[in-house]
This record gives structure tokens, C-alpha cells and sequence, in this order.
């Protein structure tokens, strides 16, 4: 069951479909069956793909729409069981411990387990995940994993297999109710196929020029349509380009919004220029488009346009 702030799970990919777009995020049907197996199955959803496609944002929608509360464990290099799973707050155990000793507590074995206690343990964000109640367990979105050693998937992979934690001084730790747990990589390294098989995986590719469209309607209303067809066209022949780094639905976004802000209608090679590090943030890559590319992209953008009326 269900609390009366959470919402029952969707019973049909239609419904998740509903439930993404009533969020405001526009997906195909691919994603919303995977999406609606991972929560049918209980099973983590592995969600790889270039940066700025909208892989963090599915864990934020999902949270979203089911009422559910969003734990981030945002992954970084060097990252360990203390910033993930759980440490103790040694300075007021300390306070703890004085205090005992000046109340002239002399027992060892209670002192050791007053401080070693619920009381000072901090839960960091994945035993925090595994606290959820019945009805109520949180979406746990574990982001860019590839940027973790082979270690933290390990541990990582435990985790996932029991949804439990040992904390020694205590106990194991059981989640009542397994978090949904939803994965993100930008495969900036392979990981390892025992952490992968625990999950559904999903390629979360750039949108086609359609359903960026509507992400920018939908993102952007107050975006010129003619605009907003032009530079979604833009973008997607930018990506057919060999750069460093093409630009992502975010930029897309942060595009039409920068555009709007400054009352643009219609692009023209000044406005690309000058706003072209909305969208790309690499030289090399600004570079390339002010020497030409830019212009040459443009030229077939107007002219597809003009041809299609």
C-alpha cells in the first residue's frame, strides 16, 4: 500500500508514458517500457549515455511523479563507504564519552554501547535509501557511476544484490522496502558486467528533431516557434559534426532560454556567434563553428526551412 503522499506505481508502459510526460519529459516508448519493467521487477535501472541527454533528469521526474523522496549519491573518484553508505559523529561521541566520565560512568561496555548507537550514526545517502517504509521507499539515483573505481562497484554490487548494510557496531541493516534505483554512466570507462546484470539497462541516445521540438515547447514555452524549429534543426546537424563534446538536451534547452531572453525570432550567424558557448564548451569545438562551420549549418537550416514552406 501506498501513503496518501505517494502514487501507486504505473500498471501499463501507457501509463508510464502518462506519468513521464505529465512530468514534462518527453520520452519514447522504448524508454517508458524499461522504465515500467525496472519498477514492475524491483530491478535497478541502468541508464548509460552521452552527458546532457536527460539520464539524471529521469530519476528526478520518477521521484517526482510518484511523491517518492529523491536520494543523490553523486559518484566522484576516491569515493568510499564513509561518504556513501554511513560514518559516525565522532565529535559528539566524544562529548558523549566526557560526559559519562565526568558523571563518573565507569562501565566500558555500556559506554561503548551508548556511543555506538542510532543516535550517532549518519546515514549517508545509500543506507538512507534503505530506511524507506512500506509504500514510501525512495528513488535512489546513483550518478555517473563510471566515475568510481572497481571497488566502489563491488561494494556497490553487494548492496544491490540484498538491499542491506552491516554496520558492525549495530547490526545489518535490512531495507522494509527496496529503493528504486536508478543508475547513470557516461561510459567514460566500461563497467563491469556483474554490476550490469543486476539491472535493465537503457541507451539513452540524443532526441530525434521531433521530440526535441517538443522538449523545447515544453521547457521553453515562451520560445519563438520559428526559433525554436531553427535551432533545434542547428543543433542537430551540430551533433553530426566530429566534436570534442556536441551539445546535449541541456544545452538545447539553456539554448532557446538564452535566445528568448534576448528576444530573438530567428537565428542569423551574429546571434550564433556570440551565444555559441551556450551551447558548445570546448575551444576547439567554438573555434571550428566561428571559422565557418556556423555559417554553413545555417545556410542549410533556413534553406531546409524555406523548402518545407
Amino acid at each position: 500500500m501506498s501513503s496518501p503522499d505517494s502514487h501507486p506505481l504505473p500498471q501499463s508502459i501507457d501509463e508510464t508514458m502518462a506519468l513521464l510526460e505529465g512530468a514534462d519529459y518527453v520520452a519514447d516508448r522504448a524508454l517508458a517500457t524499461v522504465l515500467f519493467l525496472s519498477l514492475r521487477m524491483k530491478r535497478p535501472l541502468f541508464l548509460e549515455g552521452e552527458a546532457g541527454v536527460g539520464k539524471t533528469e529521469i530519476a528526478k521526474v520518477l521521484a517526482s511523479a510518484l511523491g517518492r523522496r529523491l536520494i543523490r549519491l553523486q559518484c566522484y573518484e576516491g569515493l568510499d563507504v564513509s561518504s556513501a553508505v554511513y560514518e559516525w559523529n565522532y565529535a559528539a561521541q566524544m562529548i558523549e564519552i566526557r560526559m559519562d566520565e565526568a558523571a563518573g560512568q565507569t562501565d566500558r561496555d555500556l559506554m561503548e554501547k551508548n556511543v555506538f548507537s542510532e543516535k550517532y550514526l549518519i546515514r549517508r545517502p545509500i543506507l538512507d535509501a534503505l530506511s524507506g517504509t512500506g509504500g514510501r521507499a525512495p528513488v535512489l539515483l546513483i550518478d555517473e557511476l563510471d566515475r568510481t573505481d572497481e571497488a566502489f562497484e563491488a561494494f556497490l554490487l553487494e548492496i544491490l544484490s540484498d538491499y542491506q548494510v552491516t554496520v558492525p557496531e549495530i547490526g545489518t541493516i535490512k531495507a522494509e522496502e527496496p529503493p528504486i534505483v536508478v543508475i547513470t554512466t557516461n561510459r567514460t570507462r566500461e563497467i563491469h558486467d556483474a554490476l550490469k546484470r543486476r539491472c535493465l539497462y537503457h541507451w539513452v541516445d540524443y532526441p530525434d528533431a521531433a521530440r526535441e521540438l517538443e522538449i523545447v515547447h515544453r521547457k521553453v514555452p515562451g520560445a519563438n516557434r520559428k526559433l525554436s524549429a531553427e535551432l533545434v534543426r542547428f543543433i542537430q546537424k551540430l551533433r553530426e559534426l566530429d566534436l570534442f563534446k556536441s551539445p546535449g538536451v541541456a544545452e538545447t534547452i539553456d539554448w532557446a532560454s538564452a535566445l528568448t531572453e534576448l528576444d530573438k525570432i530567428a537565428l542569423d550567424p551574429e546571434t550564433v556567434s556570440d551565444t555559441i558557448g551556450v551551447l558548445l564548451k570546448y575551444q576547439d569545438d567554438i573555434a571550428r563553428i566561428e571559422q565557418g562551420e556556423g555559417r554553413r549549418l545555417l545556410k542549410e537550416v533556413q534553406a531546409e526551412m524555406s523548402a518545407a514552406g
